[in-house]
């Protein structure tokens, strides 16, 4: 951590923090009071630009707080707590849009999830990666945890996004009620069971060992402190993104684009907070956290959004259409065998890095040109 925090949290347990509000303070609880006065309005051009003016301030000051919290719990557990909350944030975005939308926005979840996939297992990656190895001129990790990681994730992808496109008890890409209940039992059971993993049982396997531990960690307020500001700051990005979500879907009709773009903005918009955090962490040589946050991501949106949006189907109308289609099938078949290439000798290269990359911006072509 840098010496400027490290001397801001020795100043904010000797209690000088009262001398005056610094702007990751500010800006969290100013981008609320913003979110309070546009929800559920349909702002003008100027409102809108102010609107996006605190979104952007409000990421930079989660990515601070999850840094505080992660700093003062270690990891793996300070990856889970950005990738939870975001995640948990981002369903009450997804099922609020669904209820307004109707069933213009039956393929939602579907497209968010697998743009926050695609997004964080090649691009979030592949930022880390690139960042790393032009570091250290090659990036290294744990390959035991991350292959494990990775594992899961494409476990999660296949049962909730893939196989609803060969299941014939609906005649769309649709499961039927059962199979639903069973796709989201099984992750979130896998969900658990990864996290059990992670955090207890082969903790060591998502640690880098030559790194050292740092010993100026935050006093409990001080962490305390961050992870209600954290929570706060997450809530107005998500927050601040459905307000600006009817702007982006004149956007992307104006663009041309297909609806599901807008999944993949709202993914984009959902998961800034989590790529600023992996791409610093990758700065300072922590490249195991930086895979950490990107696969966690990953398996969050899948492994706890599915299960929460097939609870929320009981009051939703409309079908819930979750299978992908061969665009998306391919993309995701190149990117296990890709991601299992790169992960499972423990070390990347810029080239590793410049695949997962070339993949992100396929996938962010194809979305906005089909």
């Amino acid at each position: 951590m840098v010496g400027a925090e490290r001397a801001r949290w020795t100043d904010m347990s000797a209690g000088n923090s009262t001398r005056a509000l610094p702007w990751d303070v500010i800006v969290p609880v100013l981008a609320v009071g913003m979110l309070g006065l546009t929800w559920g309005r349909k702002p003008g051009g100027v409102v809108l630009v102010i609107v996006g003016v605190f979104l952007a301030g409000a990421v930079p000051a989660a990515v601070h707080h999850a840094e505080v919290v992660a700093h003062r719990v270690g990891e793996p557990f300070g990856s889970l707590v950005l990738a939870i909350a975001v995640t948990v944030i981002e369903v009450g975005l997804i099922v609020t849009l669904m209820v307004s939308g109707g069933s213009e926005t039956s393929t939602l979840a579907r497209d968010t999830a697998f743009a926050a996939v695609m997004i964080t297992c090649n691009g979030v990656v592949g930022l880390s990666l690139l960042v790393g190895s032009l570091r250290q001129g090659v990036a290294t990790f744990n390959a035991q945890g991350t292959a494990t990681a990775l594992a899961t994730v494409l476990t999660l992808t296949s049962l909730c996004l893939v196989l609803p496109t060969f299941t014939t008890s609906e005649p769309g890409p649709e499961f039927a009620t059962d199979q639903l209940a069973f796709a989201a039992v099984a992750s979130l059971a896998l969900y658990g069971l990864f996290v059990f993993v992670q955090t207890i049982r082969h903790r060591e396997d998502f640690l880098v060992d030559e790194l050292p531990e740092h010993t100026d960690r935050p006093t409990g307020s001080t962490t305390w402190r961050s992870l209600g500001l954290l929570l706060v700051a997450l809530v107005a990005v998500v927050g601040l993104a459905k307000v600006e979500s009817p702007a982006i879907e004149d956007a992307v009709d104006a663009l041309g684009a297909p609806q599901s773009a807008v999944g993949v903005v709202i993914a984009l918009l959902v998961l800034m907070p989590e790529t600023i955090a992996a791409v610093r962490n990758a700065r300072r040589g922590h490249v195991q956290t930086s895979l950490n946050l990107a696969l966690g991501s990953a398996m969050a949106s899948i492994g706890l959004t599915i299960p929460s949006i097939a609870v929320a189907t009981i009051w939703l109308d409309g079908p819930l259409l979750l299978g992908l289609g061969s665009t998306q099938l391919v993309l995701l078949a190149v990117t296990a065998a890709v991601g299992a290439l790169t992960i499972l000798p423990g070390r990347a290269t810029v080239q590793d890095a410049g695949l997962h990359l070339a993949l992100a911006l396929a996938f962010l072509f194809l979305a906005a040109n089909p």
